[in-house]
């Protein structure tokens, strides 16, 4: 018996942990948490180990901010109002 019970030690404990693992990702998905989470962990992970990654996330970040430019009318074709064709 003495044999079993490091084993049954290291398998309570592994159960154990993937017991609160299922727990946490139930209250995650319910609370819908998860997304940005994810997202940053992978930016830091890229940010450490690719570079160009990492410069690929921020620029997509800065291209989502950024706000769309309004029309120009000077590239329309046809007469503009207040000039001679």
């Amino acid at each position: 018996m003495s044999q079993l019970l490091p084993l049954l030690t290291v398998l309570a404990g592994l159960a154990v942990t993937l017991v609160l693992f299922t727990l946490l990702a139930r209250h995650v998905r319910r609370r819908g948490t998860a997304g940005g989470a994810l997202r940053g962990a992978m930016a830091a992970h890229d940010e450490a180990w690719h570079g160009t990654a990492a410069d690929s996330y921020y620029e997509l970040q800065v291209q989502t901010d950024r706000k769309a430019p309004l029309p120009d009318d000077r590239w329309r074709r046809g007469t503009r109002s207040g000039h001679r064709p």
